[in-house]
């Protein structure tokens, strides 16, 4: 890779602290073309797009950002600096912030993501586990950079990428009557205590309407705002209920049993991604990691 210099390193991080051409120039005391010209020799050395323009100006890249914090913490270490950008267009370096819903971040997503981290040693995650509409403001508000949520998706101006989509399981105490049958029907729930998510959730609408249309009388005792409250009230032998096969399976060594269902309910959730700027490339590639193994869930 051949060697940046200080004047196309100044440049960069003139535009990063001042936002503009005009007054990156202005601050190195050169004309606005030299600038550009720098800034062009800099992103063709490295091999990265560092700014993407939007209407009359330029708007730093995820990628510009993470360089940009090596070159404030080692300004006069050039090589230093050439080492991060070769990782960080390896995507291997930088950090990341996800936020998930719960179905997802009480197990699954995690482990998946501890692997993920150990192939970039030099990544930083942080991860939040909260409730779709949370997840989704967090996104819209760049507090962070990727979000899984159920969908849909209430705010459509959000740029999403959507996910296969497992089917949702029937979750029976240990030891219940209809654990023996490989497969259950909305009739094999007919009195049964039923243990529900909240009403208004889309998962409970999907739910509650396929009953309804088969006529099957359920005694809806208790609702809860998580699957993983909702398996843990199974596990007491309290009830049964229709969840999500992420939380089924951190439950089925803690006296919960789960079974296939028809007809199918799709547990549909999808990745979303700030509106102010291009995904990064490492959280494209954990949607790409995480669509891979998707593909193998229910074998």
């Amino acid at each position: 890779m051949a060697r940046i210099n200080s004047r196309q390193v100044e440049a960069f991080r003139a535009m990063m602290l001042t936002g503009s051409v005009t007054e990156a120039a202005k601050l190195m005391v050169v004309t606005q073309p030299a600038v550009s010209r720098l800034l062009r020799d800099l992103q063709a050395l490295l091999k990265m797009e560092l700014f993407e323009r939007r209407g009359t100006g330029l708007v730093p890249t995820a990628a510009a950002m993470a360089l940009y914090t090596e070159v404030e913490r080692s300004f006069v270490g050039l090589e230093r600096i050439t080492a991060a950008a070769e990782e960080i267009r390896g995507r291997r370096t930088g950090s990341l912030r996800i936020a998930a819903l719960p179905a997802l971040a009480n197990g699954y997503l995690p482990r998946l993501a501890g692997h993920f981290l150990q192939e970039r040693p030099n990544l930083n995650l942080a991860f939040f586990g909260v409730i779709s509409p949370i997840v989704v403001d967090w996104v819209l508000n760049n507090q962070c950079d990727i979000g899984f949520a159920e969908v849909p998706i209430a705010h459509s101006g959000l740029p999403s990428l959507r996910l296969p989509a497992p089917a949702r399981v029937a979750v029976l105490p240990t030891g219940h009557r209809l654990a023996e049958k490989d497969v259950l029907e909305p009739r094999d729930f007919e009195g049964e205590t039923f243990i529900s998510l909240s009403a208004g959730s889309s998962s409970r609408h999907l739910v509650d309407q396929v009953f309804n249309r088969h006529e099957v009388r359920r005694v809806l005792r208790v609702e809860t705002t998580l699957s993983e409250i909702m398996c843990g009230m199974v596990s007491s032998g309290l009830g049964v209920a229709i969840c999500d096969p992420f939380t089924a399976r951190e439950f089925a060594t803690r006296g919960v049993v789960a079974r296939r269902f028809l007809p199918r309910i799709d547990f549909e959730f999808s990745a979303v991604f700030p509106a102010q700027r291009s995904p990064s490339p490492v959280a494209l590639d954990l949607v790409e990691t995480m669509r891979k193994a998707l593909d193998s869930f229910e074998d």
